[in-house]
């Protein structure tokens, strides 16, 4: 009998494994060791909890945290959870500028971040004003308190009548502006359901009593923050990366047998490109299931991946709105390369341009089918744009259905760009570009990359086309990265005489990516 038979029905969160099996590990940093048990996550949960309480927030109030992956950041999740608090994770990649606006945004009342972050979140202090309390988890500095010494003065026991919490995350909306993907609390009983999330975690993807997890990636990302979380509820030992790196993965997954895990297709990018004798240096046969997502993955990529983990690699197509979900195991990927499965959430179906059904083999724009419960903070046009009637929603993507229901994913959302797993939306990243002396027009557009599978460039149009350059395109280069996160700036730059243009404005971007995804037999549009 497996401890999980000794939990009373609707017990899903870590206090019910605080009593069942107190000393399991919970959180386990890959690279230090530094550990905590379910019984210490429980614990400090609580007392954040209290802290959240004693600060004058109440359910449904707001928080925002921005840290790097650390051993502090799970109990901080679910010190909102307990409380039912909205909470934001925030890249801790991200610039001042929009750190800020995502503060802001959400109407966050508690910020915590770390020594990590002290230039920028000193910076911001003057631009979020919402806030009211600010703390920093590793040793507090100015106007941020220390975090750990606030917990400590609380006590670890739980409140009475606790409610579920929620993550509230933001996505990069149309305009380049995140925008916070928003539903309503479940004002449930704290424990009293298992997510979607879980429950799918726990019928495929071997999240168990016992079970080892990997979370290579970091955790302010929507999967790895939900499915960690997830892993909590069932029982399930969570070991997170500091940083990612492809031979330490490996090392990782035998040193601490790890059962479970998910990634993103550049990192089996990065680990294939490992020397031969360094991927057949580790044991891996602890490893029994692989799961991906977050973007494209490469078909030959993915093949060479099964070839050598074997049939356990596991996809699936989704969003932080979930609204839907598809899914596909190696078995049914083998048959149907390239697809990303059929649906377990929602129902599938591909309208046209009129919003009119289309068979199979057809393209259009993916819509699901099925309850809808979010909306885009502070965007009701972009909520509206999501919609066909009452029931039907989309994440902007375009594919087709084939005969035996499985999707295909044919063209991502309107010139987004993905790039190792990060969504990039060029609009924020010409909106810098255009502002530079030398720039009169500018197109941000996902080229062919081997490792990212996408990577951003710039096509400029100069004011003084004879100045075109090398070193004009690091200077331009170096000036985006002055003003936004590196991962939405070019890695490199083309000059051109001039850009594709209609006479309305409205710049055709396609016949650009054209030519740099001719012939490429991983397109992706």
């Amino acid at each position: 009998m497996s401890d999980r038979d000794g939990l009373s029905h609707g017990s899903y969160y870590p206090g019910s494994w605080a009593a069942l099996a107190s000393d399991r590990p919970a959180v386990v940093m890959a690279d230090s060791g530094e550990s905590m048990s379910f019984s210490d996550l429980d614990n400090q949960a609580n007392r954040i909890a209290n802290l959240f309480f004693d600060l004058g927030l109440t359910p449904g109030d707001h928080v925002a945290f921005c840290l790097e992956n650390c051993l502090e950041y799970l109990p901080l999740a679910w010190g909102a959870h307990y409380a039912g608090l909205y909470y934001t994770a925030i890249s801790s990649r991200l610039l001042e500028d929009e750190i800020a606006y995502i503060i802001d945004d959400c109407g966050a009342r508690v910020f915590i971040t770390s020594p990590y972050k002290a230039d920028i979140a000193t910076a911001i202090v003057a631009s979020t004003q919402k806030v009211e309390n600010r703390f920093s988890i590793g040793g507090g500095f100015e106007d941020h308190t220390a975090f750990e010494d606030a917990v400590a003065a609380q006590p670890a026991e739980p409140t009475e009548d606790r409610v579920e919490g929620l993550d509230m995350l933001y996505s990069s909306g149309t305009t380049g502006r995140p925008k916070g993907v928003k539903s309503s609390l479940p004002g449930v009983p704290l424990g009293s359901t298992l997510p979607a999330v879980a429950a799918l975690g726990e019928m495929i993807f071997g999240l168990h009593d016992g079970a080892v997890y990997l979370s290579p990636a970091p955790l302010y990302h929507s999967a790895p923050l939900k499915f960690t979380m997830s892993c909590h509820r069932l029982g399930t030992t969570v070991v997170v990366m500091e940083k990612f790196d492809p031979e330490s993965a490996l090392a990782t997954i035998e040193k601490y047998q790890v059962t479970t895990s998910q990634w993103v297709p550049t990192m089996f990018v990065q680990m294939l490109k490992l020397p031969e004798v360094v991927r057949n240096r580790y044991d891996l046969s602890s490893l029994e299931v692989a799961v991906h997502a977050a973007a494209p993955c490469p078909v030959e990529v993915k093949r060479q991946m099964i070839d050598w983990w074997g049939p356990i690699l596991h996809e699936y197509y989704a969003g932080t709105e979930a609204n839907g979900l598809t899914y596909i195991n190696s078995e049914d990927w083998l048959a149907h390369p390239g697809s990303v499965g059929k649906p377990l959430l929602g129902e599938l179906v591909i309208v046209d341009d009129e919003g009119k059904e289309l068979p199979p083999g057809k393209e259009g724009s993916i819509y699901f089918r099925g309850d809808v419960n979010f909306q885009y903070h502070n965007d009701p046009e972009k909520t509206a744009a999501s919609r066909i009637g009452d029931d039907l929603s989309t994440l902007g993507d375009i594919g087709k259905i084939d005969n035996d229901g499985f999707l295909y994913l044919t063209d991502r959302k309107a010139h987004m760009i993905i790039s190792g797993g990060v969504n990039v939306y060029p609009q924020e990243t010409e909106n810098i570009l255009t502002m530079h002396p030398a720039v009169l027009d500018v197109a941000v557009i996902g080229v062919p990359s081997e490792e990212f599978g996408e990577e951003v460039k710039a096509i400029v149009q100069l004011v003084s086309p004879g100045n075109a350059s090398s070193d004009l395109e690091r200077e331009i280069i170096t000036y985006c990265r002055q003003n936004l996160a590196d991962v939405k700036c070019p890695r490199s730059v083309d000059f051109r005489d001039e850009l594709p243009r209609h006479p309305t404005g409205k710049l055709y971007k396609r016949l650009l990516k054209d030519e740099y995804w001719a012939n490429h037999d991983n397109r992706i549009l």
